[in-house]
């Protein structure tokens, strides 16, 4: 029996989808998926929670959508998770990647094998290449370059995952707040209305609802103007970062912001990036004259 625990965003509905069973899911009190949950927990309650997966016959969880860190409230710790107390507060004081490490050798250390969104969907990570009409020009391998290196700057300092690059200068670095509400500070004038930043606004991000959105928006016509910014949008994981989780996504809302934005591209590390619609995102950034380039680290 598979458990999945959901973050908000579009990754969740996007497994749930191709899984033949459905899964048992669950929620972080206040990260509420766009998906129906089955058992809602809060960290005060790890321990008990994952003692009634067991009870339920779970083997493996699967991690999968945005959740931040949140506040623990030491009255809440039911007996259960009292001993995981240290290293939960342990973990709490590390990075997102350091405290996700924690969280998983706990559930390992219980039994349960954890299972990366990757192994649920193999399809939502790319072949390396460049499946666009157009491909990066020469000057785009320098912009990957310095975008390879301020990731991997950002990820040492556990900041983020993405940064916009412009002839080899970066222009702006992604926070807390993701990648496409860093995109929107970008977004040129003729961006009429701002998308979603915010994880918490995603909760409408199901397949039928982001048709409805590629679809109005190509109906408003965007198309990047003749003077255009360029540069590219670099995403890619941190180094050294445990894979079983929390692997950087990309998906059309990203690819419409990125045209919104001026960009001449996105570039992202294979086998490090899921891709969510690869065919829509294809579309989008054909329309526009963009490209995708599915990029080896290192690669010239």
């Amino acid at each position: 029996m598979l458990a999945l625990i959901a973050g908000t965003g579009a990754l969740p509905p996007a497994l749930v989808a191709r899984l033949d069973t459905p899964p048992i899911i669950c929620a972080m009190r206040g990260f509420e998926p766009a998906v129906p949950v089955d058992i809602n927990f809060r960290l005060e309650h790890l321990g008990s929670f994952l003692a009634k997966l067991k009870d339920r016959g779970v083997t493996r969880i699967c991690m999968a959508g945005a959740v931040r860190r949140p506040p623990v409230d030491p009255a809440a710790i039911d007996a259960a998770t009292a001993p995981l107390v240290p290293r939960i507060q342990a973990a709490l004081t590390h990075g997102d990647d350091g405290a996700l490490r924690v969280v998983i050798g706990i559930m390992e250390e219980m039994g349960f094998t954890i299972l990366p969104a990757q192994d649920v969907a193999p399809d939502l990570l790319p072949c390396a290449g460049v499946p666009t009409k157009v491909g990066p020009a020469s000057s785009h391998t320098s912009d990957a370059f310095a975008g390879e290196e301020c990731v991997l700057e950002m990820g040492l300092a556990d900041t983020g995952q993405a940064c916009v690059i412009r002839e080899g200068a970066v222009v702006v670095r992604e926070d807390s707040h993701g990648t496409d509400a860093m995109l929107n500070k970008l977004a040129l004038p003729y961006d009429t209305k701002p998308m979603a930043s915010d994880p918490l606004d995603w909760a409408f991000d199901v397949a039928v609802d982001l048709a409805k959105e590629v679809k109005a928006w190509f109906a408003k016509g965007p198309q990047r103007p003749a003077d255009a910014p360029g540069g590219i949008l670099f995403k890619g994981p941190k180094p050294n970062q445990d894979r079983r989780a929390d692997l950087p996504l990309i998906g059309p809302r990203t690819a419409m912001l990125a045209a919104e934005a001026g960009l001449d591209g996105i570039v992202i590390e294979a086998g490090g990036v899921l891709v969510l619609d690869l065919p829509i995102v294809r579309r989008i950034l054909d329309a526009q004259g963009m490209f995708l380039w599915v990029r080896e680290r290192g690669a010239i």
